[in-house]
């Protein structure tokens, strides 16, 4: 598939899909037009750097562990280094804080709609308070 029809499959504009091959994180053939074809599996490696991306994850971070993130799950660590695995283990901790915070909010929200969709169910919803009680 061309640029173009990667981009409108996975919602990622152009330019940073030709950001993501310079960083060497997807990659892709020329024909002899020079166009750039990607395969289907781009398209989940585009979903993949996108997510690690919004997780707070750098680049150059990024293009290390891909590899380790390959089906079927192959990994390698003979070039670990201990600078390496001190700052996976801070993204980690950093995500795991994050996800624990993105879970109570939902749990707020969920819990919001949950009273309102109820109010809403007995009627009670928008008549208002008597300003004369």
């Amino acid at each position: 598939m061309r640029i173009g029809e990667l981009s409108e499959r996975t919602g990622t504009p152009r330019r940073l899909l030709r950001y993501y091959e310079e960083q060497e994180l997807i990659a892709s053939e020329r024909s002899a037009n020079g166009y750039r074809s990607y395969t289907e599996g781009t398209i989940d490696r585009v979903v993949q750097v996108r997510g690690l991306l919004d997780a707070g994850l750098p680049t150059r971070i990024i293009k290390q562990i891909l590899p380790c993130l390959d089906k079927p799950r192959a990994i390698h660590v003979e070039d670990a280094d201990p600078e390496m695995i001190a700052t996976l283990e801070r993204e980690r901790d950093r995500m795991t804080a994050r996800i624990d915070c993105l879970a109570r909010n939902r749990d707020a929200v969920a819990e919001y709609l949950d009273a309102v969709l109820d109010l809403r169910g007995q009627g009670e919803l928008g008549q208002g308070v008597d300003e004369r009680s």
